[in-house]
């Protein structure tokens, strides 16, 4: 009898998905008797009914490295512990579906479940391991935030689009004399503003674990104008906030757990305005077009040995471990490590330090 992998994308989509597909897909080719299987939509592809899980076979996995997205799809409302329910009254209610996710995989009797996602899905990983389901994570975050692993793929690919977008932006706020407002994704961690504004030579960088002073930006900006002449570039993360502020987000979209981020340009825009800014003001939002597009080299080489790496923990029988980079390494970390701290810009960094050494403000 075959022995069984599934495959499950998880969360928001990331460059570098359907290259670990393919890495995990391939390995498991090479051993005799494996089957690799595709969950449609996260979890979600086991919940329906009927269920929507898809073999991937050499033909469904060739050449899907250089494709961003992810050909298993994903999405971020199939949180088995979580699991939005809508109610006949319109609302949505929020359940733990967990002990029905785990007989559903034990029927279908899977050897083991490969589960590629960010800090929520390797949780989710940890909860279905110690319910007894052979589980191995891949972390996959554009945001860089998982602290168990030097580096996630796709990150690097959302700092060259927002880099290259950036670098467009300085022309022609130099041009206008204009301050130019680039916002990047980025919740909680400031990796890819940070990287960008290091790439662009940005003369602000806004993230959220520094809150700004709108006063000391306004100062800044004044320092690169002569007789109304000069320009500014400002990278701002979604999720930066000032001193005396929030961070700006919306309602999230029904079924979902958390806050719509998105629109900081905006109020940055104003709060600059606001405190005496005479200089023509322009905000560009990157939103989702950082995750799309095809990989860079690096996220692809990455994702690949990522794949591989699962597939070999799997031969190996090493579950309840997520795969790591670490020190130019491939390695694994148990999914406890992997979840137990969040990776936040660290004030104190030498890419903090380095950062202001080029005169960058980050507004404290």
């Amino acid at each position: 009898m075959s022995k069984k992998i599934l495959i499950l994308t998880g969360g928001g989509d990331c460059p570098g998905l359907n290259a670990v597909i393919r890495g995990i897909a391939k390995r498991a080719r090479k051993e005799k008797g494996w089957e690799t299987y595709g969950c449609i939509e996260g979890f979600n592809g086991v919940f329906n009914e009927p269920q929507e899980l898809v073999l991937l076979t050499s033909k469904r996995t060739a050449g899907i490295h250089v494709r961003g997205g992810t050909i298993l799809k994903t999405t971020n409302k199939s949180n088995p512990i979580n699991f939005p329910m809508p109610q006949p009254d319109g609302t949505t209610k929020f359940v733990d579906r967990s002990d029905e996710l785990v007989a559903k995989l034990k029927a279908l009797h899977f050897d083991a479940v490969i589960n590629i996602g960010g800090d929520g899905s390797q949780k989710i990983s940890k909860v279905l391991f110690d319910k007894g389901i052979p589980v191995i994570g891949v972390p996959k975050t554009i945001d860089n935030d998982l602290s168990a692993t030097d580096m996630t793929f796709g990150f690097q690919t959302a700092v060259q689009i927002a880099t290259d977008s950036f670098d467009k932006l300085v022309t022609t706020a130099e041009s206008h004399h204009r301050v130019m407002i680039m916002e990047v994704m980025g919740r909680d961690a400031g990796w890819i503003a940070l990287h960008t504004a290091i790439a662009g030579g940005a003369e602000v960088c806004l993230i959220p674990e520094i809150p700004y002073d709108v006063r000391k930006l306004v100062k800044r900006i004044a320092l690169r104008y002569k007789k109304g002449r000069g320009f500014v570039n400002i990278v701002i993360a979604e999720g930066a906030c000032p001193k005396a502020g929030t961070i700006h987000s919306t309602a999230g979209d029904k079924g979902s757990e958390h806050v719509r981020l998105g629109g900081v340009a905006y109020q940055l825009s104003k709060q600059l305005k606001d405190a005496g800014c005479t200089a023509e003001i322009r905000e560009t939002v990157l939103g989702h077009v950082q995750r799309g597009g095809s990989p860079v080299a690096f996220d692809r080489v990455l994702a690949t040995l990522f794949g591989v790496k699962a597939f070999e923990l799997v031969l190996e029988k090493k579950f309840g471990r997520m795969v790591a980079y670490q020190n130019n390494n491939i390695t694994s970390v148990t999914l406890e490590e992997a979840t137990k701290d969040y990776n936040f810009v660290k004030t104190d960094s030498y890419l903090v330090k380095a950062a202001k050494g080029l005169n960058i403000s980050f507004g404290d």
